[in-house]
């Protein structure tokens, strides 16, 4: 088989680019998009509460109703979706293999390839708490389909650890089941999810958030009889601090500790990889090391609003059709961006400068919550060629900053290779 688009993922980042891609100019019958759940959406199938929408649509829509807005876009195009669809291998040279029970086992190539095949959660075989095996322990996203999904309640008194977004929505969720929500424990100093989440999930429903706390035990051998928590020693690498253990009563823990993007099949084609992200290294089109090979939403960097995803999806998906009707590489001048004080890190990690530059938007996370800075964008001599002020930053929120062409073009004419990214503390 042969397509010139095939996308990998069905989820809001690759119906996106699918969509810009065929708006683009590349016929529908030229796009094939892999699915690996029994029907396209991803994630957002379950996630039924609403908050969705309000960049992209500019109205508040539930998860359901904004995978269900790009569905439609799909098929209004014709452009086809194999769903039950695992991809089993692919390529530097964009030559891929998958199985699905409708097609059988197939071998495929294309001319331009977009990965986004989302993220995975963080499990407790990653956390290394002590404890047996008991039933109850669940990630906050295996809860949260649970719940929403197959109909069915995993507890009744709960602990939730890590104050991620979906650890965040699902404590507002099992309240509104019926279940007690005992505490949610954050190992930061602060919050991972979103601030309208912290209000509307917890200080809504008096759920108390115990920052700088972690479990230390699991308790229970069949089921979850409680769990341990205890306060930890920011100055001593977090460690618990003995003395402050205290013993919670309680059926189910949720984990939220953390997405992991998913990219066993770019490692696999031999693609550069960002080790803070954990997706693939990119340019401002969300090209890959590897020619043709593109990558956007979670599978890139875990993102906190499914708009940004779908903003950054389409930048994919208009890149390689402009990539598939080309057929030709121009050449680059590429600067790479390398981030300093306050920044964990930038996407994209660099940015090739062609005849056709346009502005770049710098997507980026802080490392800790700042209040009163800059973010400045400065080049090789420290000059400053893009900046602005903030009044708050936290890691749960994603950032961003948009470089001018006409500024880009003048930083590759002078033969710059770098520039800068960080923050700047401003005087309160």
């Amino acid at each position: 088989m042969r397509k010139k688009l095939i996308v990998i993922g069905g989820g809001p980042a690759g119906l996106a680019a699918a969509v810009a891609a065929c708006d683009a100019g590349i016929a529908p019958s030229d796009i094939l998009i892999l699915e690996r759940d029994r029907e396209p959406g991803g994630i957002l199938n379950q996630c039924i509460h609403t908050g969705f929408g309000l960049h992209r649509f500019g109205e508040e829509l539930s998860g359901p109703e904004y995978a269900g807005r790009y569905v439609d876009m799909v098929r209004q195009r014709q452009i086809k979706i194999v769903t039950d669809a695992m991809v089993l291998s692919l390529s530097e040279d964009r030559h891929l293999s998958f199985v699905s029970p409708a097609t059988g086992f197939v071998r495929a190539e294309a001319d331009a390839v977009i990965l986004a095949m989302g993220c995975r959660e963080r499990t407790r075989g990653a956390l290394s708490i002590p404890g047996t095996r008991p039933a109850g322990v669940y990630t906050a996203g295996c809860a949260q389909r649970y719940v929403n999904m197959e109909g069915y309640m995993p507890g009744s008194r709960v602990v939730i650890l890590g104050s991620g977004d979906i650890g965040l929505i699902m404590a507002r969720r099992m309240t509104l089941e019926g279940a007690k929500v005992l505490c949610v424990c954050e190992l930061m100093p602060y919050s991972g999810g979103l601030a309208r989440n912290i209000v509307q999930c917890l200080n809504d429903f008096d759920i108390p958030l115990h920052l700088s706390h972690t479990v230390t035990q699991i308790h229970g051998k069949d089921r979850v009889t409680g769990v341990t928590i205890a306060a930890v020693d920011e100055a001593n690498g977090r460690r618990p601090i003995p003395g402050t253990e205290q013993y919670i009563p309680c059926d189910t823990l949720l984990l939220s500790v953390g997405l992991i993007p998913e990219n066993e099949l770019t490692v696999g084609a031999g693609i550069h990889m960002d080790p803070v992200t954990g997706g693939a290294d990119v340019n401002q089109h969300r090209e890959t090391s590897a020619e043709g090979i593109y990558a956007c939403g979670n599978a890139l960097h875990v993102h906190d609003l499914v708009d940004y995803v779908s903003e950054e999806a389409e930048i994919a998906g208009r890149a390689a059709a402009q990539r598939i009707q080309a057929m030709e590489k121009q050449s680059a001048h590429t600067i790479t961006v390398k981030t300093g004080f306050g920044v964990r890190y930038s996407v994209p990690q660099r940015i090739d400068v062609t005849d056709g530059v346009e502005d770049v938007r710098l997507f980026f996370r802080v490392c800790d919550p700042y209040k009163k800075v800059r973010v400045l964008v400065t080049d090789e001599q420290g000059n400053a060629i893009a900046k602005r002020a903030r009044n708050a930053v936290a890691p749960g929120e994603m950032e961003s900053i948009t470089l001018r062409a006409d500024a880009i073009r003048m930083l590759a004419d002078s033969g710059c290779t770098q520039i800068g990214l960080c923050l700047e503390q401003m005087e309160v």
